[in-house]
């Protein structure tokens, strides 16, 4: 009976890792709101790392530490962080600085897994307003393969996203 049952677990666990290998190698998330601000106001919250305290989504992780390298805005500027639990470490950098238009982040994550995501904000006229799209792009690690037959990745990071976006639009729109 038991190895019956020892079995019946091992073909599950390898379904669920068969299942999560012919997942996409690669993933997308995006997510726009508009802001009733013009690109002036917008571009240095995000084009400065430094600013980002005032409108990223905050996970409540008080162990996070954060510090700055590189020039204080633009490419080059560069923030590492460290914290407990689903805040893991890693580096971003600004490889990328169209003024107004976009910026684009190279995140060089060390923990919990080795990875290279890259985030995009496009700054677009909008009617009276300016469409900010929040997009992320990078390699489908196994790991999140695996996590992804349990939870949609998209769903929870688009709520990251989403709660970013209209922090960001708060502080512009101030």
């Amino acid at each position: 009976m038991i190895l019956k049952i020892i079995l019946v677990i091992a073909v599950l666990v390898a379904a669920i890792l068969i299942f999560a290998a012919a997942k996409p190698n690669t993933f997308h998330i995006q997510r726009s709101v508009i802001v009733q601000a013009p690109p002036d106001k917008i571009f240095p919250l995000i084009n400065d790392l430094r600013n980002w305290k005032r409108w990223e989504p905050q996970d409540a992780d008080p162990t996070m530490k954060r510090t700055f390298s590189g020039p204080d805005y633009g490419v080059g500027a560069a923030s590492d962080w460290s914290g407990e639990g689903r805040t893991g470490a890693g580096r971003m950098t600004i490889s990328e600085s169209k003024p107004l238009q976009s910026v684009t982040i190279d995140v060089d994550w060390r923990r919990p897994f080795t990875v290279r995501n890259v985030n995009q904000f496009t700054l677009e006229p909008d009617g009276t307003g300016t469409r900010v799209t929040w997009s992320m792009y990078g390699p489908n690690v196994y790991l999140m393969k695996v996590m992804s037959v349990f939870t949609d990745m998209d769903r929870m990071m688009g709520k990251h996203f989403e709660e970013g976006l209209q922090n960001l639009k708060t502080v512009a729109e101030k």
